[in-house]
Protein backbone atom coordinates (compact mmCIF):
# COMPACT_ATOMS: atom_id res chain seq x y z
CA UNK A 1 0.00 0.00 0.00
CA UNK A 2 1.17 3.55 -0.75
CA UNK A 3 2.73 5.39 2.14
CA UNK A 4 0.31 7.49 4.19
CA UNK A 5 0.85 10.08 6.91
CA UNK A 6 -0.59 8.90 10.21
CA UNK A 7 -1.19 10.99 13.31
CA UNK A 8 -1.26 8.96 16.52
CA UNK A 9 -2.75 10.78 19.50
CA UNK A 10 -1.30 9.36 22.69
CA UNK A 11 1.73 8.22 20.73
CA UNK A 12 3.94 8.02 23.80
CA UNK A 13 1.61 5.55 25.48
CA UNK A 14 1.57 1.77 25.47
CA UNK A 15 -0.70 1.36 22.46
CA UNK A 16 0.82 4.41 20.77
CA UNK A 17 4.38 3.10 20.65
CA UNK A 18 3.32 -0.38 19.52
CA UNK A 19 1.20 1.12 16.75
CA UNK A 20 3.94 3.52 15.68
CA UNK A 21 6.41 0.63 15.36
CA UNK A 22 3.82 -1.31 13.35
CA UNK A 23 3.24 1.62 10.98
CA UNK A 24 6.95 2.32 10.49
CA UNK A 25 7.49 -1.34 9.60
CA UNK A 26 4.77 -0.91 6.96
CA UNK A 27 6.50 2.09 5.39
CA UNK A 28 4.30 4.93 6.64
CA UNK A 29 5.11 8.45 7.84
CA UNK A 30 4.14 8.92 11.48
CA UNK A 31 3.41 11.86 13.75
CA UNK A 32 2.74 11.63 17.48
CA UNK A 33 0.86 14.03 19.74
CA UNK A 34 1.12 13.38 23.47
CA UNK A 35 1.46 15.23 26.76
CA UNK A 36 4.58 13.18 27.45
CA UNK A 37 7.86 13.21 25.58
CA UNK A 38 8.28 10.47 22.97
CA UNK A 39 11.40 8.90 24.49
CA UNK A 40 11.68 5.66 22.52
CA UNK A 41 14.51 4.60 20.15
CA UNK A 42 12.21 5.42 17.22
CA UNK A 43 12.09 9.13 18.13
CA UNK A 44 14.33 10.16 15.20
CA UNK A 45 12.07 8.33 12.72
CA UNK A 46 8.86 10.22 13.49
CA UNK A 47 7.65 13.76 14.12
CA UNK A 48 6.66 14.00 17.76
CA UNK A 49 4.92 16.97 19.36
CA UNK A 50 4.43 17.43 23.08
CA UNK A 51 0.95 18.87 23.32
CA UNK A 52 -2.60 18.47 24.55
CA UNK A 53 -5.49 17.19 22.43
CA UNK A 54 -7.66 19.69 24.34
CA UNK A 55 -5.80 22.62 22.75
CA UNK A 56 -7.30 23.39 19.34
CA UNK A 57 -4.32 25.35 18.03
CA UNK A 58 -1.92 22.52 18.83
CA UNK A 59 -4.18 19.95 17.20
CA UNK A 60 -4.74 22.09 14.08
CA UNK A 61 -1.02 22.61 13.64
CA UNK A 62 -0.09 18.91 13.67
CA UNK A 63 -3.16 17.91 11.63
CA UNK A 64 -1.88 19.67 8.48
CA UNK A 65 -1.19 17.10 5.77
CA UNK A 66 -2.37 14.09 7.77
CA UNK A 67 -4.11 11.26 5.90
CA UNK A 68 -5.27 9.10 8.81
CA UNK A 69 -5.67 9.74 12.52
CA UNK A 70 -5.63 6.95 15.09
CA UNK A 71 -7.07 8.47 18.24
CA UNK A 72 -5.56 6.54 21.16
CA UNK A 73 -5.17 9.39 23.67
CA UNK A 74 -7.34 9.07 26.76
CA UNK A 75 -7.33 9.86 30.45
CA UNK A 76 -7.48 6.47 32.14
CA UNK A 77 -9.79 5.51 35.03
CA UNK A 78 -7.30 6.47 37.76
CA UNK A 79 -7.40 10.10 36.62
CA UNK A 80 -9.85 12.60 38.13
CA UNK A 81 -13.38 12.83 36.76
CA UNK A 82 -12.66 16.31 35.37
CA UNK A 83 -9.52 15.11 33.56
CA UNK A 84 -11.36 12.11 32.13
CA UNK A 85 -14.26 14.15 30.75
CA UNK A 86 -12.16 17.00 29.36
CA UNK A 87 -9.71 14.62 27.68
CA UNK A 88 -11.86 11.70 26.59
CA UNK A 89 -14.92 13.68 25.50
CA UNK A 90 -13.88 17.24 24.67
CA UNK A 91 -10.50 16.11 23.36
CA UNK A 92 -12.18 13.64 21.02
CA UNK A 93 -14.51 16.35 19.70
CA UNK A 94 -11.55 18.64 19.02
CA UNK A 95 -9.70 15.87 17.15
CA UNK A 96 -12.78 15.14 15.00
CA UNK A 97 -13.42 18.81 14.22
CA UNK A 98 -9.81 19.41 13.24
CA UNK A 99 -9.66 16.25 11.13
CA UNK A 100 -12.75 17.33 9.22
CA UNK A 101 -11.40 20.83 8.69
CA UNK A 102 -8.12 19.46 7.30
CA UNK A 103 -9.69 16.86 5.02
CA UNK A 104 -8.34 13.82 6.87
CA UNK A 105 -9.47 10.60 5.18
CA UNK A 106 -10.24 8.61 8.34
CA UNK A 107 -10.19 8.88 12.11
CA UNK A 108 -9.90 5.49 13.79
CA UNK A 109 -11.25 5.93 17.31
CA UNK A 110 -10.02 3.61 20.06
CA UNK A 111 -12.87 3.14 22.49
CA UNK A 112 -13.23 0.41 25.14
CA UNK A 113 -15.43 -2.51 26.10
CA UNK A 114 -15.98 -0.54 29.30
CA UNK A 115 -18.89 1.02 27.38
CA UNK A 116 -20.85 -2.18 28.06
CA UNK A 117 -20.67 -1.68 31.83
CA UNK A 118 -21.30 -4.80 33.91
CA UNK A 119 -23.41 -6.88 31.51
CA UNK A 120 -25.90 -9.64 32.25
CA UNK A 121 -25.04 -11.83 29.25
CA UNK A 122 -22.14 -12.96 27.05
CA UNK A 123 -20.78 -12.70 24.50
CA UNK A 124 -21.33 -9.01 23.99
CA UNK A 125 -22.21 -7.70 20.56
CA UNK A 126 -21.69 -4.25 19.07
CA UNK A 127 -25.46 -3.72 19.14
CA UNK A 128 -25.78 -4.29 22.90
CA UNK A 129 -26.86 -1.50 25.23
CA UNK A 130 -24.11 0.85 26.42
CA UNK A 131 -23.97 1.42 30.18
CA UNK A 132 -20.90 3.22 31.49
CA UNK A 133 -19.54 2.34 34.93
CA UNK A 134 -17.82 5.32 36.52
CA UNK A 135 -16.51 8.46 34.76
CA UNK A 136 -14.28 6.51 32.36
CA UNK A 137 -17.07 4.28 31.04
CA UNK A 138 -19.46 7.22 30.78
CA UNK A 139 -16.88 9.37 28.96
CA UNK A 140 -16.09 6.60 26.49
CA UNK A 141 -19.79 6.40 25.56
CA UNK A 142 -19.99 10.17 25.03
CA UNK A 143 -16.83 10.05 22.89
CA UNK A 144 -18.40 7.34 20.74
CA UNK A 145 -21.50 9.49 20.33
CA UNK A 146 -19.29 12.29 18.99
CA UNK A 147 -17.79 9.81 16.49
CA UNK A 148 -21.22 8.65 15.34
CA UNK A 149 -22.25 12.28 14.82
CA UNK A 150 -19.08 12.86 12.77
CA UNK A 151 -20.08 9.93 10.55
CA UNK A 152 -23.46 11.58 10.00
CA UNK A 153 -21.56 14.70 8.97
CA UNK A 154 -19.79 12.73 6.25
CA UNK A 155 -16.61 11.58 7.97
CA UNK A 156 -15.16 8.06 8.01
CA UNK A 157 -14.74 7.16 11.69
CA UNK A 158 -14.25 3.47 12.50
CA UNK A 159 -14.72 2.75 16.21
CA UNK A 160 -12.76 -0.08 17.84
CA UNK A 161 -13.79 -1.52 21.21
CA UNK A 162 -10.79 -3.55 22.39
CA UNK A 163 -10.68 -5.86 25.36
CA UNK A 164 -7.88 -5.23 27.88
CA UNK A 165 -4.76 -5.46 25.75
CA UNK A 166 -1.26 -6.44 26.77
CA UNK A 167 2.19 -6.73 25.24
CA UNK A 168 5.52 -4.84 25.10
CA UNK A 169 5.50 -1.65 27.22
CA UNK A 170 2.33 -2.70 29.11
CA UNK A 171 2.53 -2.41 32.88
CA UNK A 172 -0.35 -0.85 34.79
CA UNK A 173 -2.46 -3.36 36.69
CA UNK A 174 -0.69 -6.35 35.06
CA UNK A 175 2.53 -5.37 36.81
CA UNK A 176 0.87 -6.52 40.05
CA UNK A 177 0.56 -10.06 38.71
CA UNK A 178 4.09 -10.15 37.32
CA UNK A 179 5.64 -8.61 40.44
CA UNK A 180 3.94 -11.10 42.75
CA UNK A 181 4.73 -14.05 40.46
CA UNK A 182 8.43 -13.22 40.20
CA UNK A 183 8.57 -12.69 43.97
CA UNK A 184 7.42 -16.28 44.44
CA UNK A 185 3.98 -15.42 45.79
CA UNK A 186 0.58 -16.92 45.26
CA UNK A 187 -1.78 -14.47 43.57
CA UNK A 188 -5.24 -13.62 44.94
CA UNK A 189 -8.24 -13.51 42.65
CA UNK A 190 -11.63 -11.92 43.25
CA UNK A 191 -14.05 -14.85 43.18
CA UNK A 192 -13.33 -18.42 42.14
CA UNK A 193 -11.52 -17.53 38.94
CA UNK A 194 -13.79 -19.84 36.97
CA UNK A 195 -15.15 -16.91 34.96
CA UNK A 196 -14.02 -16.38 31.37
CA UNK A 197 -12.23 -13.06 30.85
CA UNK A 198 -11.02 -12.28 27.36
CA UNK A 199 -7.80 -10.36 26.79
CA UNK A 200 -6.08 -9.11 23.64
CA UNK A 201 -2.48 -9.03 22.40
CA UNK A 202 -1.47 -5.52 21.36
CA UNK A 203 -0.10 -6.93 18.08
CA UNK A 204 -3.58 -8.20 17.23
CA UNK A 205 -5.06 -4.80 18.10
CA UNK A 206 -2.56 -3.10 15.77
CA UNK A 207 -3.65 -5.49 13.01
CA UNK A 208 -7.31 -4.55 13.60
CA UNK A 209 -6.52 -0.83 13.56
CA UNK A 210 -4.61 -1.22 10.30
CA UNK A 211 -7.52 -3.08 8.72
CA UNK A 212 -9.78 -0.15 9.67
CA UNK A 213 -7.25 2.26 8.19
CA UNK A 214 -6.76 0.43 4.89
CA UNK A 215 -9.91 -1.53 3.99
CA UNK A 216 -12.63 -0.06 1.79
CA UNK A 217 -14.42 2.97 3.23
CA UNK A 218 -17.79 1.32 2.75
CA UNK A 219 -17.04 -1.47 5.23
CA UNK A 220 -14.87 0.17 7.87
CA UNK A 221 -17.17 3.07 8.80
CA UNK A 222 -18.64 1.02 11.62
CA UNK A 223 -18.01 -0.23 15.17
CA UNK A 224 -16.03 -3.38 15.95
CA UNK A 225 -15.30 -5.46 19.04
CA UNK A 226 -11.70 -6.71 19.10
CA UNK A 227 -10.35 -9.44 21.39
CA UNK A 228 -8.56 -12.76 21.56
CA UNK A 229 -10.28 -15.72 19.94
CA UNK A 230 -8.84 -18.34 22.33
CA UNK A 231 -9.28 -17.91 26.09
CA UNK A 232 -10.30 -20.13 29.00
CA UNK A 233 -10.99 -19.14 32.63
CA UNK A 234 -9.15 -16.39 34.47
CA UNK A 235 -7.68 -18.93 36.89
CA UNK A 236 -6.35 -21.14 34.11
CA UNK A 237 -5.08 -18.32 31.90
CA UNK A 238 -3.34 -16.39 34.69
CA UNK A 239 -1.85 -19.55 36.19
CA UNK A 240 0.54 -19.79 33.21
CA UNK A 241 2.33 -16.70 34.57
CA UNK A 242 2.91 -18.32 37.97
CA UNK A 243 3.97 -21.55 36.30
CA UNK A 244 6.48 -19.67 34.14
CA UNK A 245 7.89 -17.93 37.25
CA UNK A 246 8.76 -21.40 38.51
CA UNK A 247 8.00 -21.20 42.23
CA UNK A 248 5.11 -23.67 42.22
CA UNK A 249 2.65 -20.97 43.32
CA UNK A 250 -1.07 -20.87 42.56
CA UNK A 251 -3.91 -18.51 41.77
CA UNK A 252 -6.05 -18.44 44.93
CA UNK A 253 -9.70 -17.49 44.71
CA UNK A 254 -11.48 -15.56 47.46
CA UNK A 255 -15.21 -14.93 47.96
CA UNK A 256 -16.07 -12.02 45.70
CA UNK A 257 -18.51 -10.00 47.83
CA UNK A 258 -16.22 -9.30 50.84
CA UNK A 259 -13.24 -8.60 48.59
CA UNK A 260 -15.24 -6.12 46.50
CA UNK A 261 -16.46 -4.32 49.62
CA UNK A 262 -12.91 -4.18 50.98
CA UNK A 263 -11.62 -2.78 47.69
CA UNK A 264 -14.37 -0.16 47.65
CA UNK A 265 -13.23 1.05 51.05
CA UNK A 266 -9.56 0.98 50.05
CA UNK A 267 -10.32 2.91 46.84
CA UNK A 268 -12.24 5.53 48.83
CA UNK A 269 -9.16 6.10 51.00
CA UNK A 270 -6.81 5.95 47.97
CA UNK A 271 -5.06 2.86 49.33
CA UNK A 272 -5.67 0.55 46.37
CA UNK A 273 -4.44 0.70 42.75
CA UNK A 274 -7.61 -0.94 41.48
CA UNK A 275 -10.54 1.12 40.23
CA UNK A 276 -14.21 0.22 40.26
CA UNK A 277 -14.57 -1.21 36.78
CA UNK A 278 -11.61 -3.57 37.38
CA UNK A 279 -12.70 -5.04 40.69
CA UNK A 280 -16.44 -5.00 40.00
CA UNK A 281 -16.00 -7.07 36.82
CA UNK A 282 -12.99 -9.22 37.76
CA UNK A 283 -15.15 -12.08 39.07
CA UNK A 284 -17.63 -11.97 36.18
CA UNK A 285 -17.52 -13.35 32.68
CA UNK A 286 -16.23 -10.70 30.31
CA UNK A 287 -15.93 -11.48 26.64
CA UNK A 288 -17.12 -10.02 23.38
CA UNK A 289 -18.05 -11.49 20.05
CA UNK A 290 -15.37 -10.75 17.44
CA UNK A 291 -17.42 -12.37 14.67
CA UNK A 292 -18.26 -9.03 13.04
CA UNK A 293 -14.60 -8.00 12.81
CA UNK A 294 -13.67 -11.43 11.48
CA UNK A 295 -16.42 -11.37 8.86
CA UNK A 296 -16.24 -7.75 7.71
CA UNK A 297 -12.61 -6.73 8.32
CA UNK A 298 -10.96 -10.12 7.89
CA UNK A 299 -9.56 -9.84 11.44
CA UNK A 300 -7.57 -12.96 12.41
CA UNK A 301 -6.10 -12.79 15.95
CA UNK A 302 -2.76 -14.58 16.30
CA UNK A 303 -2.50 -14.85 20.09
CA UNK A 304 -4.53 -16.53 22.84
CA UNK A 305 -4.89 -15.08 26.35
CA UNK A 306 -2.09 -17.37 27.54
CA UNK A 307 0.19 -16.38 24.66
CA UNK A 308 -0.39 -12.68 25.33
CA UNK A 309 0.22 -12.98 29.09
CA UNK A 310 3.47 -14.92 28.62
CA UNK A 311 4.77 -12.51 25.97
CA UNK A 312 3.98 -9.58 28.27
CA UNK A 313 5.69 -11.36 31.21
CA UNK A 314 8.84 -11.90 29.15
CA UNK A 315 8.94 -8.22 28.21
CA UNK A 316 8.48 -7.34 31.91
CA UNK A 317 11.41 -9.57 32.87
CA UNK A 318 13.65 -8.18 30.13
CA UNK A 319 12.96 -4.55 31.08
CA UNK A 320 12.44 -4.76 34.85
CA UNK A 321 15.42 -2.60 35.74
CA UNK A 322 14.12 0.29 33.61
CA UNK A 323 11.06 0.92 35.77
CA UNK A 324 12.33 0.03 39.23
CA UNK A 325 11.13 2.67 41.68
CA UNK A 326 8.69 4.15 39.17
CA UNK A 327 4.91 4.17 39.57
CA UNK A 328 1.94 6.20 38.42
CA UNK A 329 -1.50 6.01 36.81
CA UNK A 330 -0.67 5.21 33.16
CA UNK A 331 -0.18 1.80 31.51
CA UNK A 332 3.52 2.55 30.93
CA UNK A 333 4.49 2.33 34.59
CA UNK A 334 3.51 -0.07 37.38
CA UNK A 335 0.53 1.21 39.33
CA UNK A 336 1.16 2.06 42.97
CA UNK A 337 0.32 -1.08 44.90
CA UNK A 338 -0.77 0.80 48.00
CA UNK A 339 -1.90 -1.49 50.79
CA UNK A 340 -1.80 -4.47 48.39
CA UNK A 341 1.98 -4.25 48.57
CA UNK A 342 1.74 -5.12 52.27
CA UNK A 343 -0.79 -7.88 51.61
CA UNK A 344 1.77 -9.58 49.32
CA UNK A 345 3.78 -10.64 52.36
CA UNK A 346 0.97 -13.02 53.37
CA UNK A 347 0.90 -14.88 50.04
Amino acid sequence: MASQTYLITGGSGFLGINLIRFLLENGHTVRSLDLLEFDYPEKDRIQSVIGDIRHKDTVDKIMEGVDIVVHCAAALPLYSKEEIYSTDVEGTRIILESAKKHGVKRVVHISSTAVYGIPDHHPLFETDKLVGVGPYGEAKILAEEACVQARKDGMVVPIIRPKSFIGPERLGVFALLYDWALDGRNFPMIGSGHNRYQLLAVEDLCDAIYLCATKETSIVNDTFNIGAKEFTTMKEDYQVVLDKAGFGKKIIGFPAAPMIWALRVLEFFHLSPLYKWVYETACEDSFVSIEKAERILGYVPKYSNKDALLRNLQWYIDHQKEFEGKSGVSHRVPWKQGILGLAKKFF
